[in-house]
């Protein structure tokens, strides 16, 4: 199996590498179309900040390569945040995948305990599709994220944190999952691996 990890100025590829090496996969890292293109799965992760990746994408018309293929394509995090139609962060206009709208976490009035970025585990629950298949509701997984993909038509599995959000999307060929299963131990393993038998 072919798998491509798309490159671009966005942190964490080399632990989604490690977990996908972890499950028995190698995969590439590029920003080539082609490679991309012609791979059987399409892994789009990140951390970073949504306009200066959208720019890089923009720039070399990764953007577009992104929106054309049509084999699974699993946005993680930063990936998932950039696959939807607009984010709160830098005012930035995004691939425009997914309707739902990313807006910053602002728990008013200040919440105890709840700090921006959520930073640690929390529970996903609403699961649908074959994404999760053989993951139990409300199943634990890792999260780092200051912004979250309002729940809407495309949501698949919910998270709360200051308030119910998408903790994953899918919309034709395009998943998306704003936590990070390359960190998310056992539970995480499974949900790529579930990606990867699509």
């Amino acid at each position: 199996m072919k798998i491509a990890i798309i490159k671009y100025n966005a942190g964490n590829i080399r632990s989604v590498l490690y977990a996908l090496e972890r499950i028995g996969h190698i995969a590439i890292v590029t920003e080539n179309a082609d490679e991309i293109k012609n791979a059987d799965k399409v892994i789009f992760p990140g951390v970073g900040e949504a306009s200066t990746a959208m720019n890089y994408l923009r720039e070399r018309d990764l953007d577009k390569v992104i929106c054309s293929v049509t084999q699974p394509v699993l946005g993680i995090c930063l990936g998932m945040q950039l696959m939807c139609k607009y984010s709160e962060e830098n005012d930035t206009d995004c691939l425009g995948i997914f309707n739902e709208d990313v807006k910053k976490f602002d728990p008013k009035p200040p919440k105890e305990g709840l700090k921006v970025p959520q930073i640690g585990w929390n529970s996903i629950y609403d699961l649908k599709t074959d994404l999760f298949k053989n993951i139990a509701e409300n199943s634990y997984c890792y999260f780092v994220h200051g912004y979250y993909a309002s729940a809407g038509e495309h949501t698949i599995a919910t998270a709360n944190y200051v308030k119910p959000y998408s903790s994953a999307l899918h919309k034709e060929n395009f998943y998306g999952v704003q936590f990070h299963p390359e960190k998310s131990a056992t539970v995480g393993e499974r949900i790529l691996s579930n990606f990867l038998n699509l």
